[in-house]
């Protein structure tokens, strides 16, 4: 697969789950919770984003049909097609930076040493883990724990299907 360093969307409430997954990828996802599809497109215009959206009447804007702004109309209703819909149409590269953005806030995250996180993880995870990240927004702590395998299992097949 053709891999596309700096592409980044945003995408409406109706397909709010594909943020946490193109998170999960690695890309930079926003995730846009307004009713004013007007303030969505200035957002993916001023910041080059992909919107992807179920709303048919974004796609008829004509900063969409002419070209001047990428937007995909996602088709079905079900994570797991969104997902196969974007990858396959955007041919993304599904091994592009897995787990390096918040899940929470978009920010990337940042590599944290075991003593950095002692007094912040439960202590089963402080004795069994030796990897974290942090998110320097939020704080979120993250580690490869048994949800990181359930990701990367779902992650696989989302790129099968």
């Amino acid at each position: 697969m053709r891999l596309i360093n700096n592409l980044k969307f945003i995408v409406d409430n109706n397909v709010g789950k594909l943020a946490k997954w193109l998170r999960i990828m690695g890309y930079d996802t926003l995730f846009f919770n307004g009713s004013d599809d007007s303030g969505m497109i200035a957002i993916a215009l001023a910041e080059d984003r992909v919107i992807l959206t179920r709303d048919t009447q974004i796609m008829e804007r004509r900063v969409v049909t002419s070209g001047r702004l990428k937007a995909i109309l996602i088709q079905s209703d079900k994570t797991e097609r969104q997902m196969s819909q974007v990858i396959d149409s955007l041919n993304l590269d599904c091994q592009f930076k897995p787990f390096t953005i918040c899940l929470e806030c978009n920010q990337p995250l940042e590599e944290r040493s075991k003593q950095q996180v002692r007094d912040l993880v439960p202590p089963y995870v402080f004795k069994t883990q030796s990897q974290y990240m942090e998110c320097p927004a939020c704080h979120r702590i993250y580690w490869r724990g048994t949800h990181w395998q359930a990701m990367t299992k779902k992650l696989g097949q989302f790129i099968k299907s």
